[in-house]
């Protein structure tokens, strides 16, 4: 659940370069004196600088300082990197802080994004504010645990020997012993209960009684934490795509696997679909063998002398994140079934797979928080009979994932106890869900939505996409604005869905004329990134 560096340039180009200033003239405004209460750590007031874009020209950036630990708020300080889309309507509802998710997300272009994608007379009415989390992007300091620990060609995650199993098993804890050598003075602080009491330090630097905040994937978990530490700082509360809080974070990571796999066969489906243009098979499960050999073809032959079967795992994993990379995906498959093109595998890899060191930043912040917030299993005996298991059912991601997740095995900093997030003071929240999300699967959106109380749940029936509000769907997008509007959200008074919208259709090939129409939530995926 963190984020990948690259995007492929015909989906996400939009993306690129959000926070590249544009040339301006400073123009700082403080925020209003901080509202504080006993005890409390007192934020400076703000001061924003023009940091406009092309895409977003009146953005605004500005910095706040938070206690490390806050249990010692004079001790020594962390630094957040904000942004910002000032409000313009004589209505204010205050500010509204989006988050990506992650852990590990940077989310400086989330404010121009939501503000931009809302109807213009509703962000008119809010600050909309992103911002880096602590160790995350422009905040600092920033983590960067083992540089180029992804750098092809990586072992094959499926471990056909004792040997094989040990050099991943070695490299995952080389990478944990390297975040204590680095990062030791650090790591006790990295965690989602630190991050939740950094949102209230910009709140009160915001100078807001209460926030209204907006978080995907793993930015829902935040959100929850945050309500239950401080209800009464709570206006609004939009959850898309939600963890699971009851299985922070191993049990949640075991239960993305299956949901992966139920994804990769998705896409196999899709693919049989339209044989006429990739000429892969019209059955599913043919589709699915080809790509299986594939995978076996470049465990022997490295595909352009970078892409073994981990990096490919790495390259078609986002399309368990969001379809619209479907059809790019299916592209360098079908290029390198039939045609023998490896330059188009590494290439797809390149665009959609290759880490940089932002991505490096983002690794290094998803493991520090997920081993500090909750307990993982110290035995390796108990990683490998459940990924084996796991396997047996759902091989595309058991192992990818295992190892992804296998430094907080030998974390060198103990775990805390998970929040327990269930929450009857906050106003009601608005839950959005896809059914057939991946990344953070059903049950976890009707988990939470059990848990908050008065909350109202919507769900995409038969969306497999993993963040699904602003990216084209008007049905769930008009439930969306009206909370944010009025605070409505649906009832129905049970605890399923309150109200069901229809999935986007799946894209079309990239040859057919309808192919744009698949790519509109290309940018918030761009935004959210993977594994996040």
């Amino acid at each position: 659940m963190t984020k990948r560096a690259g995007i492929l340039v015909a989906v996400g180009a939009t993306v690129a370069g959000v926070l590249t200033a544009v040339p301006s003239a400073a123009s700082p405004s403080a925020s209003p004196s901080p509202t504080t209460r006993a005890g409390a750590h007192a934020a400076a007031p703000l001061t924003w600088t023009d940091c406009g874009t092309t895409s977003y020209p009146t953005l605004q950036c500005a910095t706040v300082r938070a206690p490390l630990d806050h249990d010692r708020p004079s001790g020594r300080q962390v630094t957040l990197a904000l942004s910002r889309i000032p409000h313009t309507a004589k209505t204010y509802q205050g500010p509204l802080l989006a988050n990506p998710g992650g852990p590990g997300g940077s989310g400086l272009s989330m404010a121009g994004f939501v503000a931009s994608s809302l109807p213009a007379e509703l962000a008119a009415q809010y600050d909309v504010i992103g911002f880096d989390p602590r160790g995350v992007g422009k905040s600092t300091p920033a983590l960067d645990c083992a540089p180029k620990h992804f750098d092809p060609v990586r072992p094959d995650t499926v471990p056909d020997s004792y040997a094989a199993e040990k050099a991943n098993r070695d490299r995952a804890a080389s990478f944990a012993a390297a975040c204590g050598k680095t990062h030791g003075d650090l790591l006790p602080f990295m965690d989602t209960v630190s991050t939740a009491k950094d949102l209230d330090v910009i709140r009160q630097a915001l100078g807001a009684r209460r926030i209204n905040y907006f978080g995907y994937s793993y930015g829902t978990y935040l959100g929850a934490v945050y309500a239950k530490l401080f209800p009464e700082r709570v206006r609004r509360l939009v959850l898309d795509s939600i963890v699971d809080p009851g299985g922070v974070w191993y049990e949640d990571n075991l239960g993305q696997d299956y949901a992966f796999d139920a994804r990769h066969k998705a896409f196999a489906a899709w693919v049989a679909e339209h044989d006429a243009t990739y000429r892969l098979g019209t059955d599913p499960a043919e589709v699915e063998a080809a790509w299986y050999r594939m995978r076996a073809a470049v465990k022997k032959h490295p595909a352009a002398g970078k892409v073994g079967p981990s990096e490919l795992e790495d390259t078609f994993l986002p399309g368990g994140y969001y379809n619209g990379y479907w059809p790019h995906l299916a592209e360098a498959f079908a290029a390198y079934v039939n045609d023998k093109d490896q330059d188009a595998l590494a290439t797809a890899y390149e665009n959609l797979a290759a880490v940089d060191s932002a991505g490096d930043n983002g690794y290094s912040v998803y493991t520090a928080v997920q081993c500090r917030d909750a307990a993982w299993p110290r035995s390796w005996n108990t990683w490998r009979n459940d990924t084996w298991r796991v396997h047996r059912k759902a091989p595309f991601m058991a192992w990818n994932n295992t190892w992804y997740n296998a430094p907080c095995a030998t974390w060198p900093v103990k775990p805390l106890n998970p929040v327990r997030v269930t929450n009857h003071k906050i106003p009601p929240a608005l839950l959005l869900q896809a059914t057939d999300d991946a990344a953070t699967p059903y049950e976890g959106g009707v988990a939470m939505h059990r848990k908050l109380k008065g909350s109202g749940l919507v769900v995409e029936e038969g969306g497999g996409n993993h963040g699904i509000s602003l990216s084209g769907n008007d049905c769930l997008d008009a439930y969306l604005v009206d909370y944010l509007t009025d605070g409505t959200v649906p009832n129905a008074g049970g605890s399923g869905a309150d109200a069901v919208c229809d999935a986007l259709p799946d894209p079309e090939p990239l040859t057919n004329a309808k192919a744009g129409s698949a790519s509109k939530g290309a940018t918030l995926h761009g935004l959210l990134g993977f594994r996040g």
